[in-house]
């Protein structure tokens, strides 16, 4: 399919899959089809591991407001996903965001928007990694689920298996998700349907459901808001990993962001049936005492006796699927940085054969190893660890969001009033979203200061501005990156194009 612009694009190819570059710098196109991209999508969220890793964390920060704070993060949540759809048709770039907030507001914020997806993601691995460790510790040497040494090194073992998927190919990559992803999902569906007739026949260990904990009334108080809302962003956070795989995936310049779009709606509905699920089914006491095994807990008190072991499996299926997502979402970021020469031009080089960023891989294996082992030897427990990691990626997650949020309302502002559609999928909805991530980024930093949490904003603000490092070293050499012209929409939507474009053209 054809990516047609009403103005060509040089840096756009003709079959609308890959982006500019020689041989050496293409990606192999069309290894993702469009169910494998929802796949990715749903994948990168990891229901099953988001819910167990943050559940308790969320019901201790916002109580009975829990499951409001998923929806009205969800809301603006979809709304960045609609940004990414329509800046996906107007540019295919592994990069995403790093390329089009870059070319539609400005290089310098595309290279912090790209930044803050390498350093969340990475620091991810090591948030991703324990847990992984911890479920398969749990599940075969359950009286060493606590032994952080023990759980740090499975965690780096599993870590390592999902870097040689990704390394190998995105075929490799694609088949893998596949198996572990269908696992996760049918385990959860299943449980879903398990827990809603647990709670319909009353057996409740905590309070009845009732429809004001999806309102505003829980969530009293800026502080109660805004950290709830950081964590919520980190639930959903990982579906934009779809839009990283565009040039990869067949037709990406439409497939890749409708992923997205599917992706966010189906992790929204399996998080609020666990999360309202866990606090029917479960007394507060337990949830609290149980943070880090709560789908465990919960899976034994709908199925005794293998419930929890069957919910542990998809934990850590999820777990194992996440850590591959993001392994491609910071190695396809790379990958177009050193393409473009903002950071040294070896990361935008491919393996001969496997046509994926080997270079880029083995750096962020080395780092994440490195990081397993300072988080070990300084971190203090996996629950502290988990704590400081998912509230700094909160603000990164935040930042870039709503640089994107931003990036498709400038984008395509001459074609914002030429129908409803538009002003509400590509003005509206997207503009909400970034002003409510902008918001909760800015009130999340300030909230650190006033409690001291040094450690959250130097991990999750502190490395965003390290960006600026790379950036002034390699201004001069990436003279194309940092001068080329903004984003040019699809002739379809532009209202600059000739007359009588046929939508129809399956040539588009």
């Amino acid at each position: 399919m054809t990516q047609t612009n009403s103005r060509p694009d040089k840096n756009v190819r003709s079959d609308g899959a890959v982006p500019p570059g020689d041989g050496e710098h293409k990606l192999q196109a069309n290894g993702v089809s469009a169910a494998g991209s929802i796949v990715m999508a749903v994948a990168g969220s990891a229901p099953a591991y988001s819910i167990a890793a943050t559940t308790a964390t969320l019901v201790g920060v916002a109580a009975l407001g829990a499951p409001a704070a998923l929806l009205w993060c969800g809301i603006p949540m979809l709304g960045i996903a609609w940004a990414f759809l329509y800046l996906g048709r107007a540019d295919v770039n592994a990069g995403a965001s790093y390329s089009w907030v870059a070319r539609a507001l400005h290089p310098i914020l595309g290279f912090l928007s790209g930044w803050a997806v390498v350093i969340s993601a990475t620091i991810f691995m090591v948030a991703g990694a324990l847990p992984a460790g911890a479920m398969t510790v749990t599940l075969f040497a359950p009286d060493q689920a606590n032994n952080t040494l023990l759980v740090t090194a499975v965690g780096a073992v599993w870590f390592l298996v999902m870097a040689a998927c990704v390394l190998f190919g995105v075929h490799v990559t694609a088949r893998a998700q596949w198996i572990m992803s269908l696992i996760e999902v049918a385990i959860l569906v299943l449980f879903a349907v398990l827990m809603i007739t647990h709670a319909a026949s009353g057996k409740h260990g905590g309070p009845s459901f009732s429809w004001d904990w999806l309102g505003f009334s829980h969530l009293t108080g800026a502080n109660v808001f805004v950290s709830a809302a950081l964590v919520a962003a980190f639930y959903y956070w990982g579906w934009d990993v779809s839009s990283n795989l565009n040039e990869e995936t067949k037709d990406g310049h439409r497939n890749a962001g409708s992923a997205g779009i599917i992706g966010v709606i189906i992790v929204f509905l399996l998080f609020e049936i666990f999360t309202i699920a866990t606090m029917v089914i479960l007394p507060a006491k337990t949830i609290e005492a149980n943070s880090a095994n709560i789908l465990s807990v919960l899976g034994e008190a709908v199925w005794p006796g293998i419930g929890g072991k069957l919910l542990v499996i998809a934990v850590a299926l999820s777990t194992i699927a996440t850590l591959e997502t993001t392994l491609i979402q910071v190695t396809r970021t790379l990958f177009s940085m050193g393409r473009d020469h903002t950071i040294p031009k070896v990361f935008g080089t491919l393996h001969p054969r496997w046509k994926t960023p080997a270079f880029a891989t083995l750096v962020v294996v080395a780092v994440s190893v490195l990081l397993f082992i300072l988080s070990n030897v300084f971190g203090g427990s996996v629950g502290q660890i988990m704590t400081n990691a998912i509230a700094s990626i909160g603000i990164q997650i935040a930042f870039y969001y709503t640089l994107a949020g931003l990036a498709v309302v400038i984008a395509y502002r001459r074609v914002l009033l030429k129908s409803a559609k538009n002003f509400i999928l590509i003005g509206l909805w997207p503009a909400a979203g970034a002003v409510f991530m902008g918001y909760i980024f800015v009130a999340g930093i300030w909230q650190n200061f006033a409690n001291a949490a040094w450690v959250v904003n130097i991990l999750g603000l502190g490395l965003i501005v390290l960006g600026l490092l790379p950036l002034f070293l390699f201004y001069g050499k990436a003279k194309e990156y940092y001068s080329r012209r903004p984003l040019e929409l699809p002739a379809e939507l532009d209202a600059a194009a000739p007359p009588n474009v046929d939508d129809r053209d399956p040539a588009r």
